[in-house]
């Protein structure tokens, strides 16, 4: 009978014998020594001494009226087990070091399939901090970084390392450094967040096969950074009163950016830099000083059914030869474009050149920007309009679209994160 007994148990879901656990302030070390797998560990409303860890499968769930503060010494909670949940509490207090991360929570490498949900953190220096841990999710926290000190010395509200899998949805972060600064992983999907008071919203490097979808970054230095990677789609995504760029691609190759909105006049609305076979779609760049800026050899990239509104720059490209934007006979709109289309198939019936001879000259000797209300000025121009044979090279868009991609800017929040 014993021996039958202990075959049971040694089979039997672990859940099953699971307990949900009632904690009070000042009992939390305790609960956690004595929690099994699968356990739930409920805490009653108060503040608990933090810099706890996690060490098994269970669930912390403050309700959303319990505190941890880890008191200004390393994280708040550090998970090394796999199939934690933390949900529902207020973390602060995090320790300084960038060197330990310290964290609102800190998911270590053996934290696989992690959920850190419904959090509110706050101050602490890093927020969320995704070290190796596979599968992880963390969804709908409000995060608040620190404010004090120059913005680059700070921590990241959500930073993901060797993490594939990881989830990042529906979170709301403001002030430190990056809102998700993201690391040699792969596999990810950041959708659905909101990042305002930041360096960049996001931050890519070295992530290959991800997804940046659905975001929202408000009034951030950069918006979204993809560098050094591979087969990323940003799709959908805004970019409002954000300071030097909406998307900047930087050694980024055969990605997907399409249906993404930039407006409120950043510097430029996209930058590429050295970035090679990208599929530009269904954008719309408005309000910049430059709608959208190549650089370094970005060569073989598909830019087509954008609308380019109100810029100041549509283009910058410098190049010797001809660069078609337009793919299968569909190009772009463009607002400065005096066009017409007498057979009425929503194509304008004549060629659309954004650059002449000038601008090139402007773009590699400034200097000469003095000269553009002279007389031979408006000469080369008018005479380059009124013959395009005469046009250096550059971009080309042979089927200019008559009517412009809408996309409206979402209704944002009255506070950034709560």
């Amino acid at each position: 009978m014993l021996r039958w007994l202990a075959l049971i148990c040694a089979v039997w879901p672990a859940s099953l014998w699971a307990a949900t656990v009632e904690v009070v302030p000042g009992e939390l070390v305790a609960a956690l020594a004595r929690a099994q797998d699968g356990d739930v560990l409920r805490l009653a409303p108060g503040s608990y001494a933090g810099a706890v860890v996690l060490d098994r499968a269970l669930t912390l769930d403050g309700g959303g009226h319990a505190t941890l503060d880890a008191g200004g010494t390393g994280s708040v909670i550090t998970v090394t087990a796999a199939d934690v949940t933390v949900r529902g509490l207020t973390l602060i207090g995090s320790g300084d070091s960038h060197e330990t991360i310290d964290s609102g929570v800190q998911l270590t490498k053996t934290a696989d399939r992690a959920v850190v949900a419904d959090n509110v953190l706050l101050g602490n220096l890093y927020g969320i901090d995704i070290h190796g841990a596979a599968d992880a999710r963390a969804t709908g926290n409000v995060i608040e970084g620190r404010r004090d000190g120059l913005m680059n010395r700070r921590g990241n509200g959500i930073y993901v390392w060797n993490a594939p899998g990881a989830e990042v949805r529906d979170n709301r972060i403001r002030w430190g450094r990056d809102g998700i600064f993201v690391n040699a992983s792969k596999r990810n999907v950041f959708a659905g967040n909101h990042f305002s008071d930041l360096r960049f919203a996001v931050h890519y490097m070295y992530a290959d096969d991800s997804e940046v979808s659905g975001n929202v970054s408000v009034g951030n230095h950069l918006g979204y950074a993809v560098m050094f990677s591979t087969r990323v789609r940003v799709a959908g995504n805004v970019s409002v009163d954000d300071r030097d760029h909406g998307i900047m691609l930087n050694y980024a190759n055969r990605s997907v950016i399409e249906g993404n909105l930039v407006t409120g006049g950043p510097e430029k609305c996209a930058f590429l830099y050295n970035s090679h076979r990208n599929s530009f779609r269904g954008n719309r760049f408005e309000g910049c000083g430059i709608g959208i800026h190549f650089t370094a050899g970005s060569d073989r990239n598909e830019i087509a059914e954008n609308a380019f509104v109100g810029n100041r720059t549509q283009v910058k490209y410098v190049s010797t030869a001809w660069d078609e934007w337009s793919v299968e006979g569909r190009g772009n709109y463009w607002s400065d474009f005096a066009a017409y289309d007498l057979d009425g198939d929503g194509l304008a019936d004549v060629p659309y050149r954004p650059n002449d001879s000038m601008d090139h000259v402007l773009w590699t000797q400034p200097a000469a920007k003095l000269l553009l209300g002279s007389p031979a000025v408006q000469l080369v121009r008018w005479s380059q309009s009124a013959f395009p044979a005469l046009l250096p090279g550059g971009v080309i868009d042979s089927h200019a679209l008559m009517r412009p991609v809408e996309i409206a800017v979402p209704e944002m929040p009255t506070e950034a994160t709560r």
